[in-house]
């Protein structure tokens, strides 16, 4: 995870790393403390270093932050800081960037793998062509020029989105469900369903190919809202990023210190487009709704 930090440093984000294995996690202060003493002790690991994290990555864009209660399962930020916060098998992550209006957040971990079932509770009928014709989810190393998208990525990309387009919070000034101040935490596979969603699905998204090697996600009952995503490997996992706004259809060129430090390991698509008959080798059925 730390070899991408100049990634997200080129699209303006600090990263903050923890683990639930740091020795004495202790809470920033009495609200963080009330929330973590009514937990499970795994649960609790967690919710620290996700605290941790978050103030790692404000720090990194140059944000002091205290300690940081919640709302319900939402963290709740001072005013001018936001952070996105998601963990997986013991690892917790954030990004952060410095306050600007109309600038989205939002970010997924998944470490685990999903199976090929859950595609019916992320896609609908009309993103199936997307997916990667393989029976097996990828493994560390390079993705093949024009290659489909695995459930995990299409997964991670949906939920970095949904909390950077329907958020909660305006205390950053950048309005409701863009940049928000309450940014949810996302959790483990299929899980992470519950995470950053009180209400609504990730089927209440739609993602497609950009042709600068992003993917776009797009609100279905509002098309006009809609950010950029980048979706990376981080071993035979995943970590998805939103990285800014999508102003239309298109999406602008990467900038080059983005296309220097990408990588291997940043998702790629075909400039073409999309790859005939993926649909019918799918294999998954059409979900019902």
């Amino acid at each position: 995870m730390s070899a991408l930090r100049p990634l997200l440093a080129a699209a303006g984000l600090g990263l903050g790393i923890a683990t639930v294995r740091e020795p004495g996690p202790r809470p920033a202060g009495p609200a963080e403390a009330a929330a973590a003493a009514s937990m499970p002790a795994r649960r609790r690991l967690e919710f620290l270093a996700g605290r941790r994290a978050a103030r790692r990555a404000l720090r990194a864009v140059g944000l002091d932050c205290g300690e940081i209660p919640r709302s319900g399962r939402l963290p709740v930020f001072p005013p001018g800081r936001a952070a996105s916060i998601s963990h997986s098998a013991g690892i917790a992550v954030a990004v952060a960037r410095a306050a600007g209006p109309g600038l989205p957040l939002g970010c997924d971990l998944e470490l685990r793998p999903l199976p090929r079932a859950a595609a019916r509770l992320v896609l609908r009928e009309d993103e199936e062509e997307l997916l990667d014709d393989r029976d097996e989810p990828f493994h560390a190393g390079s993705r093949p020029t024009g290659a489909g998208w695995t459930v995990t990525e299409l997964f991670s990309a949906k939920e970095a989105a949904w909390k950077a387009l329907v958020g909660t919070g305006t205390g950053t000034g950048i309005g409701p469900g863009l940049g928000p101040q309450c940014l949810g935490e996302a959790g483990e596979g299929p899980r992470g369903l519950r995470h950053a969603r009180p209400t609504g699905s990730l089927r209440d998204l739609r993602v497609g190919p950009a042709e600068d090697g992003l993917c776009v996600v797009r609100l279905r009952a509002d098309p006009a809202r809609a950010v950029r995503v980048r979706v990376v490997r981080v071993g035979t996992g995943v970590f998805g990023y939103v990285v800014g706004p999508s102003p239309g259809p298109s999406t602008r060129p990467p900038s080059s210190a983005e296309q220097d430090l990408a990588g291997p390991g940043a998702m790629r698509r075909d400039r073409r487009g999309s790859r005939a008959g993926s649909a019918q080798r799918s294999g998954v059925p059409p979900p019902s709704r």
